[in-house]
């Protein structure tokens, strides 16, 4: 059973930086693509960053596009999200995911997804 454990959430202010993680368990990652999604209160659950098995294909929401960073260690079986110059709007629960079957793309409706993780931006 695939299980993925997200610490490294947390409060922070505008314009600061902050890492999560996401640690798999119950598989080897390295051929699965992982991702980061999150829910803002109110909203739907949107993408964030996904990135391949093999790391050489990663995308971003437009969003996010030129302040975070997905990458893995696949070593540590282990994803992570660096999030810079955060915004009051990127306050939301982040949910890592990976997806079901090995080679196939990060989708939402065919993902294992972890409990989820707060991020609070403050001013």
């Amino acid at each position: 059973q695939v299980q993925l454990v997200e610490p490294g959430g947390g409060l922070v202010q505008a314009g600061d930086s902050l890492r999560l993680s996401c640690a798999a368990s119950g598989r080897t990652i390295s051929t699965y693509a992982m991702g980061w999604f999150r829910q803002a209160p109110g909203k739907e659950r949107e993408f964030v960053s996904s990135i391949s098995g093999s790391g050489g294909v990663i995308g971003y929401a437009d969003s996010v596009k030129g302040r975070f960073t997905i990458s893995r260690d696949n070593g540590r079986n282990t994803v992570y999200l660096q999030m810079n110059s955060l915004k009051l709007e990127d306050t939301a629960v982040y949910y890592c995911a990976t997806a079901r079957r090995s080679y196939s793309p990060l989708t939402a409706s065919s993902a294992y997804w972890g409990q989820g993780t707060q991020v609070t931006v403050s001013s």
